[in-house]
């Protein structure tokens, strides 16, 4: 069995009102419930951002140092940005 560990937390009123309005409609059975699922969520969005930066950041990271002239001028990227958002603005019916 889970060993379950007590705490006291302080709540703005509004995320206060947020969980009694999700324990109320029965979404949640308890204010515990809706605080460990917003845990949990915590936890997976950090778990998915740590597997991005080693699956997806660190090999192109890795790349642009073995290739240092794959790598973009940063004036080059800005460039590019604004003149795609040029054409998106001039595209945009009124």
């Amino acid at each position: 069995m889970t060993t379950v560990s007590k705490r006291t937390v302080s709540l703005p009123a509004e995320q206060s009102r947020y969980i009694d309005e999700l324990v109320a409609t029965g979404t949640y059975a308890s204010a515990s419930e809706v605080v460990r699922a917003g845990v949990r969520a915590l936890q997976e969005r950090d778990a998915a951002v740590e597997r991005w930066l080693r699956e997806d950041v660190a090999p192109v990271y890795d790349a642009m140092l073995d290739d240092p002239g794959r790598a973009v001028a940063a004036k080059d990227v800005m460039a590019s940005i604004r003149a795609h958002h040029a054409l998106r603005l001039k595209a945009k019916p009124e």
